[in-house]
């Protein structure tokens, strides 16, 4: 299927590794130009050495600062002069009780995950907007369902998500921009490292296809969101987490095998 992507302008954010780095890698196969921005610059000295897809442009800034934000993009619009798909995948995750948590910790989670999708989003709008044409896809989270004990900020931050693109789908409709959630499970990434290792066999019994998920899986669905296919679907949330609690015992259906 020709996925109408070659020559597409894409800012991804996060890009330096996990989910992020394989977005930008599936986007820049498929023809786009991709402006991969990470808060690591080391991360993005990796990305730069190891691209074989096309252009790329790499952008070090953090997406709770909103003028580190908006002097990125204006480097992305003065090198393409357009920004036609934003995936707003940086995300940072904490685990700590409530009452252990410090309210700069808190400000923290809330400010990478909820605010920089917001500073990313106004920052590209009126390129899109110009343009009649536009994709904005945003990391949500599992958690934003079903959150896990001792992440109340990043739960917060991502169920934040979820509702923020929904308004946001509904205002930028009429430019023919949609506004779509990819909520990945567990993948096999750094972030989620930690819980892989302590509760690895209690994760994957949660699992109806009982393995962890890779960030191309992730990167194929967002690319999808991102295509001409995908044109008449917006304010809508794909979850990508191999059928996470689809029922309640899904470990169930291999005990016989």
């Amino acid at each position: 299927m020709d996925l109408g992507l070659e020559g597409k302008v894409a800012l991804v954010t996060g890009a330096g590794r996990g989910i992020g780095l394989a977005v930008a890698r599936e986007l820049g196969r498929e023809g786009c130009r991709v402006a991969a921005l990470d808060l690591s610059r080391g991360a993005l000295g990796e990305l730069v050495g190891s691209w074989s897809y096309g252009e790329l442009l790499p952008l070090a800034a953090d997406v709770a600062d909103s003028s580190q934000v908006e002097g990125a993009v204006g480097n992305v619009l003065d090198r393409w002069s357009r920004v036609d798909i934003l995936v707003n995948n940086a995300g940072i995750y904490l685990v700590k009780p409530l009452s252990e948590m410090r309210e700069e910790e808190w400000d923290r989670v809330v400010a990478v995950n909820l605010k920089g999708v917001f500073n990313c989003c106004r920052s590209v709008l009126p390129a899109m907007k110009k343009a009649r044409w536009g994709r904005i896809i945003n990391a949500s989270s599992f958690a934003a369902k079903i959150p896990a004990l001792g992440a109340c900020a990043y739960a917060a931050s991502k169920a934040g998500v979820l509702a923020f693109s929904r308004v946001l789908a509904g205002e930028v409709g009429p430019y023919n921009i949609t506004v779509n959630c990819y909520i990945p499970g567990t993948i096999a990434t750094e972030m989620t490292a930690g819980a892989r290792a302590e509760w690895g066999d209690s994760l994957l019994g949660t699992l109806a296809l009982r393995r962890w998920g890779e960030p191309e899986d992730v990167a194929r669905a967002v690319l999808f969101l991102a295509s001409e296919a995908a044109g008449y679907i917006t304010g809508a949330s794909l979850e990508i987490s191999g059928g996470k609690l689809v029922v309640q015992n899904p470990w169930a259906a291999y005990e016989d095998l």
